[in-house]
C-alpha cells in the first residue's frame, strides 16, 4: 500500500504548492483522501483522472474539497468519450447541506454520505470514520486492507482525549498539525498543535508520524522540532513523496 502526498498545506498554498490531497495505492486501485485547490493538477503527474477509483472527503471547508469543482468537469468529459462508464465514487460529509448539495454534477459522481457507525469500501479499501472537533463536521479516517488498519488521517481537528483510540498501534498516523504550542496560548481553535499530534501518536502507540496541514508562511522545521520532544518517529509530509506503508 502507497500514500502519495500531493497536497500538504492549509488553509492555503505557497506559491507551487497545494492544499490537502493525497492518493493512496494497493495494487493498481487509487483513491483520493481530499481535493484541495492544486490537487488536481498534481495527481495527473502520477495517474490519469480515468485511474481514479474513489474520492473521499473529511469535511467541506474549501481547502479540501476545492478541486472537486474542477474534478467534475474532468469526470465529464471522460464519459462523454467513453473513458468512463459509471460515475466516480464519492464518501462525503453531509453537512453543511448547503455545502453538500452543491457536489452533485451531471451524474458524474456517486455521492455517499459519511456515517461514524458505518464502514465503507472502495476497492480493497475500507473505512471507517471519527467525528473530529471542527468548526464543521469533519472525520479522521481509518483505511484497512483485509483486518488490518494500515492508516489513520485525522483531518482537521482540536485535540480530545477520544482520538489516541481511533488510531491505536497504526503503521501511519497522518496528522494535521496547523499550529505551534504558541498559538494554542492566543486561544487559537479548530486544529491541533504539533505538539498535540505527537503526543496523540505516542499515546497512540504508533510506528510513524507525518505531518501535514501546514500554514505556507512558517519553518517547518519548527513543526518537526516541537513534535520530536514528544515521538521520535516524526516526518513532515513532503508534497510528490511516495510513502511505503508495509503490510504487517
Amino acid at each position: 500500500m502507497k500514500l502519495i502526498v500531493l497536497g500538504s498545506y492549509g488553509p492555503f498554498p505557497p506559491a507551487g504548492g497545494a492544499c490537502s490531497g493525497y492518493l493512496l495505492e494497493h495494487e493498481g486501485f487509487y483513491v483520493l483522501l481530499d481535493c484541495g485547490n492544486g490537487v488536481l493538477s498534481r495527481m495527473q503527474e502520477f495517474i490519469t483522472v480515468n485511474k481514479l477509483g474513489a474520492v473521499v472527503v473529511s469535511h467541506l471547508h474549501s481547502d479540501h474539497i476545492s478541486d472537486l469543482f474542477i474534478l467534475r468537469y474532468a469526470l465529464q468529459m471522460e464519459m462523454e468519450q467513453g473513458l468512463r462508464n459509471i460515475p466516480l465514487l464519492l464518501i462525503a460529509p453531509e453537512e453543511p447541506r448547503e455545502e453538500f448539495s452543491r457536489l452533485s454534477y451531471k451524474n458524474v459522481f456517486m455521492i455517499e454520505p459519511i456515517n461514524q457507525d458505518k464502514m465503507i469500501d472502495a476497492g480493497p479499501f475500507r473505512f471507517s470514520f471519527m467525528r473530529t472537533v471542527h468548526a464543521v463536521p469533519c472525520f479522521a479516517m481509518a483505511v484497512y486492507l483485509g483486518e488490518f488498519k494500515k492508516l489513520v488521517y485525522s483531518a482537521d481537528t482540536e485535540y480530545f482525549p477520544g482520538f489516541s483510540p481511533f488510531a491505536r498501534n497504526v503503521p501511519l498516523f497522518l496528522c494535521e498539525s496547523n499550529f505551534l504550542t504558541e498559538d494554542l496560548s492566543k486561544e487559537a481553535k479548530n486544529h491541533l498543535s504539533a505538539f498535540q499530534a505527537a503526543s496523540i501518536a505516542r499515546d497512540a502507540g504508533v510506528q510513524s508520524l507525518l505531518l501535514t496541514h501546514l500554514p505556507p508562511f512558517r519553518n517547518k522545521k519548527d513543526y518537526l522540532a516541537e513534535a520530536s520532544n514528544v515521538f521520535s518517529n516524526v516526518s513532515v509530509a513532503e508534497e510528490g513523496k511516495v510513502y511505503n506503508i508495509e503490510s504487517r
